[in-house]
């Protein structure tokens, strides 16, 4: 799988998100290690708290269907029924979940726009000095 096409798919889940307060819709596309990919879109709440972003539905998904591996993120982002002409860069949050199982030196996140190159960073980039599994010590 090709970044360019990991790209693709985070554009077509974006076309799924549910916005109607902030009419601004994400999309997602989780590489697994074994090569499956897994789709997110984020999903709004009135109450804005319950809300999910497009990655964490993405890696929701694959953990449930036992996926604990993980190369890369396609995300994609921009105003609803619009193209996404800006880089949509995953919230704090999301950043915090890539961390929990991912190498922060391995894992790829690629944010993507309409009709222009894509821009790769490795999670340590983007989640400097990330709280993880190793920090936690064993009693």
């Amino acid at each position: 799988m090709t970044d360019e096409q990991l790209v693709e798919l985070a554009f077509e889940a974006r076309e799924h998100a549910y916005t109607p307060y902030s009419h601004w819709s994400v999309g997602a596309a989780l590489l697994c290690s074994d090569g499956t990919v897994y789709q997110g879109c984020n999903i709004e709440n009135a109450a804005y708290t319950p809300s999910n972003c497009a990655e964490r539905t993405a890696f929701f998904k694959a953990i449930y269907d036992g996926q604990r591996s993980f190369a890369a993120i396609a995300v994609v982002g921009g105003p609803q029924g619009e193209p996404a002409p800006e880089f949509c860069a995953p919230c704090g949050v999301c950043r915090q979940v890539m961390q929990e199982f991912c190498d922060p030196n391995e894992f790829r996140i690629i944010l993507g726009r309409s009709g222009r190159p894509s821009k790769t960073y490795p999670l340590r980039e983007l989640l400097p000095e990330g709280f993880g599994p190793d920090n936690l010590t064993t009693v």
